[in-house]
């Protein structure tokens, strides 16, 4: 049995929460660059090299790759064999988050849904929690910005709708959301489970290496099918028209119930922001 102290814990979402708002993964920016590249209209290749300027100014400057340094999503993969001491995992969490959108400097945008009275420090944070095997606990401090979360959408599609009407569910989501999500986007795609099932296999589809194939091949087929009808539909960089509207699809599937086909789109920005951490 391994103990971990909730101290610990809070220092290190502290530490992801700065370096995920300020250094974008070398993945993302390296599909920034192919895309940059193949980019065959003009302002849309010149939009791109913008986009890659201001990742290492941020980065160089310890600056926010965005304004909008979003709402705190912590995945913690959590070993069976490990025992938390110290207090609450849940208030470890939102310390962590409290530190470290305090110490970088980054916007507070957390709000009560109705009342819309801000918390002022961005917590609570989202939090997604797996027990699995081991001794070690995987933290990932995701924020998410809503000029791409506002696009995402999820529908209960019918059985009979298929592989086909998922497709259109995704280029409708696309389409939608033209320049609103600031592309070009990734996109986490969840298929299966249930309606919240759905809505967890997108957003933490995500958090896989940007571009990086489903091993699953016919998944990994449909991704680029996706991706390439997506870019094809001219929205291009910051919606200004071009090839590049998508640097990558992601697709997550779980199995489900024989009367349902449940889908969900997670739209995320170029801003593709994460970090990990292993204790």
């Amino acid at each position: 049995m391994r103990e971990i102290d909730t101290a610990v814990i809070v220092e290190t979402i502290e530490k992801l929460c700065m370096q995920a708002c300020y250094q974008l993964g070398d993945d993302v920016k390296q599909l920034l660059k192919q895309a940059r590249e193949r980019e065959e209209s003009p302002f849309g290749s010149w939009i791109l090299q913008q986009i890659l300027d201001n990742i290492d100014v941020s980065r160089e400057q310890q600056l926010p790759l965005c304004q909008d340094t979003g709402m705190a999503v912590v995945f913690i993969e959590l070993g069976q064999d490990v025992h938390i001491t110290g207090g609450s995992l849940t208030e470890a969490v939102n310390e962590g988050v409290r530190r470290g959108y305090q110490k970088g400097y980054l916007r507070n945008s957390v709000l009560t849904p109705l009342e819309r009275k801000n918390t002022g420090d961005n917590t609570p944070a989202v939090l997604h929690l797996e027990l699995t095997d081991g001794d070690r606990m995987k933290i990932t401090v995701a924020p998410k910005g809503f000029g791409s979360e506002n696009m995402s959408r999820l529908i209960m599609l019918r059985p009979s709708d298929g592989i086909e009407g998922v497709k259109k569910f995704v280029l409708d989501t696309v389409l939608q959301a033209g320049a609103n999500p600031c592309p070009p986007v990734i996109l986490g795609i969840g298929i299966g489970g249930t309606m919240e099932k759905a809505a967890y296999l997108a957003k933490k589809a995500l958090l896989r290496e940007a571009g990086r194939p489903n091993p699953d091949p016919q998944l990994a087929e449909l991704e680029q099918e996706l991706l390439q009808k997506i870019n094809a539909a001219g929205i291009g960089p910051q919606g200004l028209g071009g090839g590049t509207t998508a640097l990558a699809v992601h697709i997550d599937t779980f199995p489900t119930h024989l009367a349902g086909l449940p889908v969900a789109v997670n739209v995320q920005c170029h801003v593709a922001r994460h970090a990990q951490a292993v204790l």
